[in-house]
């Protein structure tokens, strides 16, 4: 029992209202998924509070709170800004364009809409304790976007070729969504030297979060696969 409750992932709820806390702690008792939720909160202070106390895995956050409409995406900012080791989800009830990217520059590791089946959140409650980004399609063409237009600050214009052999190594692993402990350990490094390789990546790349370095990567895999199919074919055109 003590192995199952070890395994669990810690979860703190902070949302518009009584009823929505106990609908998602009442829906994640029920299954076998290794979800605890251990507190629930309805006002921002209140969350804060609850969170830094309780120090869960993850927070799963609603855009509206108790306190105000957006108030939720201003903890987020909050939490985010005061360093907390908890892995955030937002909740949006809106698709909007704006709140979507908002929410990832806030400090997010995740988003879920509210039409999202329970099933959806789980998934990503997971995927973000293991320190990955989740994101939809529809998410990802957003950031996708705004990353499009962002002025890249290279050194040079080599791109990712500025990155020494084992700078692109943390680089990959970042990708695959691995912690800087697990990479740490892959890479047989302390956790202090995975953090200052990654401030010289950001610095080296002009990026400064975890889920722009990734989204700058698939950008430089896409620019690199159409330049390649160009190759080809223009060497098919001159045949």
């Amino acid at each position: 029992m003590a192995s199952a409750e070890q395994a669990c992932i810690s979860v703190v709820v902070a949302e518009a209202n009584q009823l929505n806390c106990q609908l998602i702690e009442n829906a994640f008792r029920s299954r076998r998924n290794h979800i605890c939720v251990i507190a629930c909160a309805v006002g921002s202070q209140e969350a804060l509070a609850v969170i830094g106390e309780q120090q869960p895995d993850v927070a799963i956050i609603s855009a509206q709170m108790e306190t105000g409409p957006l108030d939720g995406c201003h903890l987020l900012r909050e939490l985010h800004a005061a360093g907390t080791k908890t892995r955030l989800i937002l909740l949006l009830g809106s698709r909007e364009r704006e709140l979507v990217i908002d929410a990832f520059r806030c400090g997010a590791r995740g988003v879920v809409f509210r039409d999202e089946p329970l099933e959806t959140l789980a998934k990503c409650i997971h995927a973000v304790h293991r320190g990955q980004v989740w994101a939809n399609s529809l998410q990802l063409g957003y950031l996708l976007d705004v990353l499009s237009q962002m002025p890249i600050r290279l050194h040079d214009s080599q791109g990712i070729e500025l990155l020494s052999k084992r700078e692109a190594e943390v680089v990959r692993l970042v990708a695959e969504g691995m912690t800087n402990r697990g990479i740490s350990v892959q890479l047989g490094l302390s956790e202090h030297t995975v953090r200052n390789y990654l401030f010289r990546i950001f610095d080296k790349l002009g990026v400064s979060t975890r889920v722009e370095l990734v989204l700058y990567c698939f950008q430089e895999q896409q620019a690199r696969a159409a330049s390649a199919k160009k190759s080809v074919a223009n060497g098919a055109s001159a045949s």
